[in-house]
């Protein structure tokens, strides 16, 4: 079989581990019976047990009591950047578990698989929408994942501004606040809901603002050279920009397909070494072909 599962972005300024967006960027990966385990489509060092795609295709099998298939995973054509903020690793899960799940008849739900990846991953913001497709808010407890999908403007346009660098997620992570002030809190909890409106109408004055955030970007901003360059260029064209998950890619969110190609140039021009590429929404998520 052949699975097809989207990257994404998370966060979106406030929407600290909550918010994803699918995007119709995709890793296409075959399953097949085999005798033992064999990859290949990857690097050397992503040939083993410890690939994602395979971690998460035993773990369906673990999780109902059922020994591990031999299988051969080809990676066909991975269009999702690595370690650029743009749901790599959450699209591998996804694609692994649901293949699993697909090759052994073991019955489970998309909310069941999301679930599974989640305790895999640690949290939903990414494999919601590459599960599900769409925008998405998504949070677990006890084990049991809610999400849900809300409206995007047809008007809206988004860019990806993606660095000719890696970004740990570790080491993202590890530059963040152990706790935060009620008043950041609150902060948060404000710009989150009024970016779901702003997102639902296309309002780009609301959706500057809404953008705003104290939890991760403050933080995270000083390990991206040049992020501070794209997040001026976005203001001052009248669009809103934000990181992609942990980075290091920015997503530029403008209002216009005229506004976001006159970024696109212009951002082109300034970081030439970089991508800036065009993303459209993906709202059909993981998809499994004969």
């Amino acid at each position: 079989m052949l699975v097809t599962v989207p990257g994404s972005s998370s966060n979106f300024g406030p929407g600290f581990d909550c918010l994803g967006l699918a995007w119709k960027l995709y890793d296409w990966i075959s399953f097949e019976a085999a005798d033992r385990l064999v990859i290949t489509g990857c690097e050397e060092r992503f040939r083993g047990p410890e690939n994602l795609a395979y971690r998460s295709f035993a773990a369906a099998f673990s999780e109902k009591g059922l020994p591990v298939p031999g299988v051969r995973i080809a990676f066909a054509e991975c269009s999702v950047p690595v370690s650029r903020g743009l749901g790599s690793s959450a699209a591998l899960i996804a694609a692994g578990a649901a293949a699993a799940n697909d090759m052994g008849g073991l019955g489970m739900t998309r909310e069941e698989l999301l679930a599974l990846c989640t305790r895999m991953e640690g949290h939903p913001d990414n494999l919601a929408p590459s599960l599900f497709g769409g925008f998405t808010a998504s949070t677990c407890e006890d084990g049991k994942v809610v999400t849900v999908r809300f409206p995007l403007h047809p008007s809206l346009r988004f860019l990806a501004v993606i660095p000719d660098f890696e970004l740990s997620t570790a080491l993202a992570r590890g530059v963040l606040p152990d706790t935060v002030s009620r008043g950041d809190a609150v902060f948060q909890l404000s710009r989150t809901a009024l970016l779901l409106r702003a997102f639902a109408d296309g309002d780009m004055a609301l959706l500057r603002f809404a953008m705003q955030d104290r939890l991760h970007q403050p933080f995270r901003l000083p390990l991206i050279p040049g992020a501070e360059k794209v997040f001026a260029e976005a203001e001052n064209a009248g669009a809103a920009a934000c990181i992609s998950g942990a980075g290091s890619t920015m997503l530029v969110i403008a209002g216009s397909a005229p506004a976001a190609d006159g970024l696109q140039a212009l951002l082109q021009q300034a970081f030439p070494s970089w991508h800036v590429l065009p993303l459209e929404p993906d709202r059909e998520g993981l998809r499994i072909l004969p």
